[in-house]
């Protein structure tokens, strides 16, 4: 049996919608919402579970499907602090090769307890050259559009499987903390869209138990806990994992929420993040979101966080910088950038770098803030740009999602109002499964060029649901042989809206 026909069959058998068993009266312990793998290496992976009781989660791998001379690592305790998720870091196994792991659930308090074994998969990342190809979106389950079940619940999951992927780099928007949903909405077409409903998707996340439920909820998808059984995750974070449009010093003026304080609701959905995605920790910020993923010789990605250390939403105008990525984390940048010898550096963005992103009337979101000269935030993308620039860094790609629809863009300073940097693309892909809106207004700072987009028509109004299928992603192949990367714009029934293929150049 082929790989593409085992995650065929896996995602055929989990349905489209598979509900957990979570009921703590059973004898044995449940593993509750599947299993993922995430942040892999040349020789490590976090693998991550989470259990309907305090137990011990048991991690085996094997380098073969029938799981000859597994290797058990040390069993991790799982209990409340973290409402009973686990993350085990698995180290030393071998570069480019298949790892098929299984987990297990024991009792504390009975040996003999032992949950079913759900069994995973991933390839670590190679030593050498070889092809690569993996998948980009984000955006899921946002504007009130949750799991119908009868309409096949989370469907791109199911696209992007198909695609055999390497791995999937969430571009941020995992969960919609502060949409909550109802139980049915009647479409323009007269159908009604019937939403799974838990208690924490029936009100805005305030508490750390309900900015767990949020990602809880997302896995009772079956697509999804398919999905992520069998392709690693690398992901990060925009807004709605807290709330629309957040910053750090915002003092809420929302009847929806008891809780104001934007700094405590952050500080609760951040370690939510952690503690339900399979990322790795940063011991001296151990709620970091930036860092490097490092697949070989053909690619490196650097994941950043426009959200924890910006400042407040103004105008964006001012004349001096004010804070975007942040010191620490641009100079970060700047020093894995140059530091790479990856043939490709992908810029991992949980925003867009030219789209115009409102908050409000007279307040911008992102760094763009209309036409005209460097101001505010763009401060910090104009430094980037710049030291990609002078300090020789080539082959760079920014990946995002967050605006709901699907765009190529093309930066060239011969159409910028900043001119000091080098040309390059960016690609905006999404949503996976939230409302569809668009297009966006542009800012000419940094000259981008629309090549493509895909979003509804004006007259189709915004927030269309999922089941218009209008839902985005896309997938990136590199070729070992000649290094080419080859990146196409895809929708939820896989048709093919963009492609383009990308020759690198080499480092002078």
């Amino acid at each position: 049996m082929t790989r593409r026909h085992a995650l065929l069959t896996t995602a055929a058998a989990a349905g489209n919608l598979a509900m957990p068993a979570i009921s703590r009266a059973q004898s044995r312990p449940a593993i509750t919402h599947g299993i993922q793998s995430g942040d892999i290496s040349q020789n490590g992976a976090v693998i991550w579970a989470r259990a309907d009781r305090e137990a011990k989660m048991l991690v085996e791998w094997s380098t073969t499907e029938a799981f000859a001379d597994p290797q058990r690592v040390q069993p991790l305790a799982v209990g409340a602090a973290t409402d009973c998720t686990g993350k085990l870091e698995l180290t030393g196994l071998p570069a480019d090769q298949d790892i098929f792991f299984r987990v297990q659930m024991q009792d504390l308090s009975d040996s003999d307890g032992m949950s079913e074994i759900v069994v995973g998969h991933f390839r670590t990342a190679p030593a050498g050259l070889r092809d690569v190809r993996f998948v980009w979106s984000g955006d899921t389950a946002g504007q009130g559009w949750g799991i119908d079940a009868d309409r096949g619940g989370m469907r791109t999951y199911a696209t992007m499987l198909a695609h055999v992927p390497d791995f999937f780099i969430h571009s941020g928007d995992n969960v919609y903390a502060d949409g909550p949903m109802t139980e049915e909405v009647t479409l323009k077409d007269g159908t009604v869209w019937r939403n799974l409903l838990t208690p924490e998707k029936s009100k805005v996340a305030e508490t750390l138990d309900e900015f767990r439920g949020q990602y809880l909820y997302n896995m009772l998808d079956g697509n999804v806990r398919a999905f992520n059984a069998q392709v690693p995750i690398l992901t990060q974070w925009d807004d709605h994992e807290v709330l629309n449009n957040w910053y750090p010093d915002e003092v809420l003026d929302d009847d929806r929420y008891s809780e104001k304080s934007v700094a405590l609701l952050s500080s609760r959905a951040a370690r939510a993040f952690h503690e339900m995605t399979p990322t790795r920790v940063t011991p001296p910020e151990p709620y970091r979101v930036y860092r490097k993923v490092a697949y070989g010789p053909l690619l490196d990605i650097f994941f950043i966080d426009m959200r924890t250390y910006r400042s407040d939403n103004t105008a964006n105008d001012e004349l001096q910088p004010t804070a975007y990525l942040g010191t620490e984390q641009t100079e970060w940048l700047k020093r894995e950038l140059a530091n790479s010898t990856a043939t490709w550096k992908v810029i991992a963005s949980d925003m867009p770098i030219g789209m115009i992103v409102r908050d409000g009337d007279s307040a911008f979101e992102n760094s763009s803030n209309g036409d005209g000269p460097v101001r505010g935030r763009e401060f910090d993308i104009a430094e980037v740009l710049s030291f990609i620039k002078h300090a020789g860094v080539t082959n760079t790609v920014w990946l995002t999602a967050d605006v709901h629809y699907t765009a190529a863009h093309h930066y060239s300073p011969d159409r910028a109002q900043f001119q000091d940097f080098e040309p390059f693309w960016e690609f905006v892909s999404g949503p996976l499964h939230a409302g569809t809106f668009g297009p966006n207004e542009y800012d000419d700072t940094f000259g981008p060029e629309v090549v493509f987009a895909k979003a509804p028509d004006a007259d189709m109004g915004a927030n269309l649901p999922p089941s218009d299928g209008y839902q985005f992603f896309g997938v990136v192949e590199i070729e070992a042989a000649t290094g080419i990367m080859t990146v196409r714009l895809m929708d939820v029934a896989d048709q093919e809206l963009f492609a383009v293929d990308l020759e690198p150049q080499r480092r002078l």
